[in-house]
């Protein structure tokens, strides 16, 4: 075998979702960042469509993109404004070493759930790569996800989607446990 086995084995059931309250401040080396954005984009793709777009904030490109979307989010809630939603949305980038966006270019190839699918599938590269090399990581998709409006500041589209945003930044605790029920209860096998 090419591979390790039981080292990819264990890299994918010890990836877990840390927030950003839990780095350390701690700066990701940029070669790091682009191996991760290189294994995001080896992800499976049906016809090649390669969907996923991405952009990156670091340094004070952290604070743009935390005025950016607390600002969007005051303009377009309206009397639903939250103070509390709007301070996190400010707060929650600076928190961390890179933000990714992560962005759908859909194609006129396949049906868009299927860009969709392979964007995820990326992300999932990105998780694992982060993982191996002991960076904590979340996938968050609140304050502007989905929002058109976000689009341009993103270098989106006008039909593309923002799909949420990936957090890094070195873990100030222990990668957490994790636990998953048995996979025979989510399994049929038909064999006749």
């Amino acid at each position: 075998m090419d591979f390790n086995v039981n080292e990819i084995n264990r890299l994918i059931k010890e990836r877990r979702s840390v927030y950003p309250q839990m780095f350390n401040g701690e700066v990701i080396d940029k070669e790091i960042v682009e191996q991760i954005l290189e294994n995001a984009n080896w992800a499976p793709t049906h016809r090649i469509t390669e969907p996923w777009r991405f952009t990156v904030f670091s340094g004070k490109g952290l604070e743009k993109l935390a005025t950016f979307q607390a600002e969007l989010y005051k303009e377009l809630s309206g009397e639903n404004f939250d103070q509390k939603k709007y301070d996190k949305l400010k707060l929650k980038p600076t928190q961390c070493s890179h933000v990714i966006s992560i962005g759908v270019s859909p194609s006129d190839k396949v049906p868009e759930v299927e860009d969709i699918e392979a964007v995820a599938c990326a992300v999932q590269n990105m998780y694992l790569t982060a993982r191996a090399y002991g960076i904590g990581a979340y996938w968050g998709s609140g304050g502007v996800t989905y929002k058109k409006e976000a689009n341009s500041f993103f270098g989106l589209r006008e039909n593309d989607t923002l799909l949420g945003f990936f957090f890094m930044g070195y873990p100030k605790v222990d990668f957490p446990k994790g636990n998953r029920k048995p996979i025979t209860d989510k399994v049929t096998w038909v064999e006749e």
